[in-house]
């Protein structure tokens, strides 16, 4: 089960008065007391109800393994607070998202290791940035899925397209045709299943992580350290996607202490919501209990 999840920033730095809502997970007593904490970041059109759809909740899935999960909406979303930049809207979000961690470990990360990133889409982005700047707070893994190293070339053109106003509501039938595979791929139920998850998403987002995303993105992920957890739908229709698309991603994490990146078979954008569910989400979630044990470099 999972309860609403708020917090106000009281840091000067660059979520200063910003606000954030979110859902946790609850953990019997003091759960895994090997676990790290995980903070989960939704991708564009969705919330953070992205994470706790009955039936393929990753909060779920942690609470039995009595792993804590903060699973956040990102500004622009529900209740947390507005944001915009005249730059990169992702940049943005991972400034505001990094400082506000901060404060979010201090209330919530007694007796843990430290934090493990999970990143879906442009949430997967905006994780990758926080990775990148060496947070303050002891970030001990990355896990990340939705993210590649290129679009189809009719991408770009399709977003920007789209009405010239702040928040874009996708049409339904649209977003179900990019964000899921072929209909065995995904179980009864779905994409319906999903639908509490939707939201309106800031046009802004989809002409980044198409672009300057694109443009920046090896020498971000040049930066990130920690070990990392990637995994890419083998029908996703956002990104060019392929084996060798795989391989170039993993090499942009140069720096990285490991890197285990591949595709996942038999699923389309959003694995959380195909069958390979179960195994994608368990996968993450024993990555971030090895992060927690891992020896220090």
């Amino acid at each position: 089960m999972s309860t609403p999840f708020t917090h106000t920033s009281t840091s000067s730095g660059a979520s200063a008065g910003m606000s954030f809502s979110g859902l946790r997970n609850t953990v019997d007593g003091s759960g895994n007391a090997d676990a790290p904490l995980v903070i989960a970041l939704h991708g564009g059109t969705y919330t953070s109800r992205y994470f706790d759809i009955p039936g393929y909740s990753l909060l779920d899935r942690a609470a039995a393994l009595g792993i804590p999960v903060i699973a956040l909406d990102r500004p622009n979303y529900e209740e947390s607070s507005p944001l915009t930049s005249d730059e990169s809207i992702i940049m943005a979000n991972a400034d505001v998202l990094a400082d506000a961690i901060s404060g979010i470990w201090a209330d919530d990360g007694a007796d843990r290791p430290g934090v493990v990133l999970v990143g879906h889409s442009i949430g997967g982005a905006v994780a990758t940035a926080i990775a990148a700047s060496s947070p303050p707070w002891p970030l001990l893994g990355l896990a990340i899925s939705g993210c590649l190293v290129r679009v189809p070339g009719e991408s770009r053109a399709a977003w920007e397209s789209l009405p010239d106003i702040p928040m874009i509501d996708l049409p339904v039938p649209m977003k179900d045709q990019v964000m899921f595979g072929p209909p065995e791929t995904y179980s009864d139920g779905m994409p319906a299943a999903s639908y509490p998850s939707n939201t309106l998403v800031p046009k802004a987002e989809l002409l980044d992580i198409t672009g300057q995303w694109i443009d920046r993105r090896e020498e971000t992920c040049g930066r990130v350290r920690v070990p990392v957890h990637h995994r890419q739908g083998e029908f996703d229709h956002l990104w060019v996607t392929d084996g060798n698309e795989v391989e170039a991603f993993r090499r942009g994490f140069s720096a990285a202490a490991s890197v285990d990146s591949r595709l996942q078979l038999g699923s389309g954008h959003c694995i959380d919501f195909h069958r390979p569910s179960a195994a994608f989400q368990l996968s993450q979630l024993s990555f971030a209990l090895e992060c927690a044990v891992r020896p220090a470099a």
